[in-house]
């Protein structure tokens, strides 16, 4: 598989299911058969996915990108085994940086919820092509980072301006609102993933929608509050 081909919820979801490390390992960079040249991507992700580990308190050297060609066989060899030893000194996910197992799992999962939405924010410097590897370890800072996951952006819908027009239920492309006809709609947290289509494509007439950075979604209204109760044309 191209290593074009891996996601960051790749990388989180082995840490999730319990992995002490994760090594990528890609052809040389330059030297892509083809045109996508997906191993800079690769480089790319695994550089943001390193600082997010940071981030979350988990060691970055947890995980590890190298590249290499197909017959250099011995080379493969003593990079697994230097990183082997490497993962052995750095223990268990999470003991060495003092943090419960539950602690961990929460982090990882918090992570992963939010991957859709760190994709669409950092999508250009993920598509982002430079010159040398330092030029992508220099590529994302840890106050970035930070801002990144602090600041996360959601989106509400005001039922006080909400006209159950469809509007956004029909352009979501995760289905993540439910509503229906003279029905508040409402967005189902769990599902969105923080595009903004729901927020482009509003009418403006009624500007239901609300874009939230850095604070709690409000809770949705009860059900049988939901139903819009409409006054018959002429009275």
């Amino acid at each position: 598989m191209c290593t074009g081909r891996i996601d960051l919820a790749f990388v989180f979801r082995a840490f999730l299911n319990g992995a002490d490390a994760v090594f990528i390992g890609g052809c040389k960079l330059g030297e892509c058969n083809y045109i996508t040249h997906g191993n800079y991507h690769a480089l790319s992700m695994a550089n943001l996915s390193k600082k997010i580990l940071e981030h979350i308190g988990l060691n970055p050297d947890r995980l590890r990108i190298e590249f290499m060609s197909s017959g250099e066989g011995i080379r493969f060899a003593e990079v697994m085994n230097e990183y082997g030893k490497k993962v052995k000194e750095l223990g268990p996910l999470g003991q060495a940086e003092g943090l419960k197992e539950d602690d961990v799992k929460s982090k990882l999962e918090e992570v992963i919820n939010l991957i859709p939405y760190i994709k669409i924010a950092e999508r250009e410097k993920l598509a982002t092509k430079l010159d040398t590897i330092e030029a992508y370890n220099s590529l994302y800072s840890g106050d970035e980072v930070a801002k990144l996951l602090g600041e996360v952006t959601s989106y509400y819908i005001d039922p006080a301006k909400c006209q159950a027009c469809g509007t956004c239920a029909r352009r979501c492309p995760m289905e993540a609102i439910d509503g229906g006809k003279n029905k508040i709609h409402i967005i189902m947290q769990d599902k969105c993933i923080r595009c903004g289509t729901c927020f482009d494509n509003c009418p403006p007439k009624f500007r239901a929608i609300q874009k939230l950075a850095g604070e709690p979604v409000p809770p949705p209204i009860p059900e049988e509050a939901r139903t819009i109760v409409r006054q018959a044309k002429g009275t």
